[in-house]
């Protein structure tokens, strides 16, 4: 077992409290969950209807920054936090745009890991890794790193959805960039109260009261400063929307190269 894998695992699986990858899930209208997980989600949902809205907007968003990122050449990828599989992962989003792509699927959920390899690992350019986000040196020395990622070239750094549950993401953020090569990259989707404060103030409340998960929404503003030496291409930190309902936004999501 690795160190990222060691850490990664002193947090047990607990089914009967949601979990963040399970909940996201079912919002996406996924099967991997349970009762615990769907409770959450409609408690959620009553606070903030958008919420299966915004998740949807969340993928999509990630499917065009791969796209994109594609056609400026990035083969290699780094799913951090990468949640239970879809119909539609991110190795299969960058296949439709470039040959040879290499993708690491990152997370601490083991139930995330154990679906992971099941189900994504049809060939030797996909590995999936059971490790603590809070610790990038463990992730980037990992065996699964070091076999599929070049140091010498461009990296994706895919953080969808994961950094408001982090209270010092800017440091996450710091150790991924600090051997990353230049031409390099950093796709983020965040959550933000700058749209419904109170009501994300709520929904947080009770996405830790019960799954013991923080949640750190953050601001436009604070988002760009987590972005560190990459610096974001046009249109730049934007709020995601989706469908055609006027709802507030509820997350940013931002592209950016060093």
């Amino acid at each position: 077992m690795t160190m990222a894998e060691t850490r990664a695992a002193e947090t047990p699986l607990a089914l009967h409290r949601p979990g963040p990858a399970r909940v996201q899930d079912y919002l996406l209208g996924g099967k991997d969950n349970y009762s615990a997980d769907r409770r959450l989600a409609h408690r959620i949902l009553d606070v903030l209807p958008q919420s299966t809205e915004t998740a949807r907007a969340a993928r999509g968003f990630l499917a065009e920054a791969v796209r994109l990122l594609a056609a400026r050449g990035l083969r290699q990828f780094l799913d951090l936090g990468c949640g239970l599989p879809r119909d539609d992962n991110l190795h299969q989003m960058a296949a439709r745009h470039i040959g040879g792509t290499r993708v690491v699927y990152i997370d601490h959920d083991p139930l995330v890991i154990a679906h992971a390899r099941a189900l994504l690992l049809d060939g030797g350019n996909i590995a999936a890794l059971r490790a603590d986000l809070r610790d990038p040196d463990s992730i980037l020395g990992s065996p699964e790193v070091r076999r599929l990622i070049d140091p010498a070239e461009p990296v994706a750094l895919v953080l969808s959805s994961v950094l408001h549950f982090l209270p010092a993401a800017r440091d996450l953020v710091a150790g991924l960039a600090a051997p990353a090569a230049p031409g390099s990259a950093l796709v983020v989707s965040h959550l933000t109260a700058d749209f419904a404060p109170a009501a994300v103030a709520e929904a947080a409340h009770l996405y830790r009261e019960a799954s013991g998960v923080p949640v750190h929404p953050r601001g436009g503003a604070e988002v760009t400063r987590l972005l560190g030496p990459f610096r974001p291409l046009p249109p730049g930190v934007t709020p995601l929307t989706g469908g055609t309902s006027p709802s507030a936004p509820l997350m940013y999501g931002v592209v950016a190269v060093r």
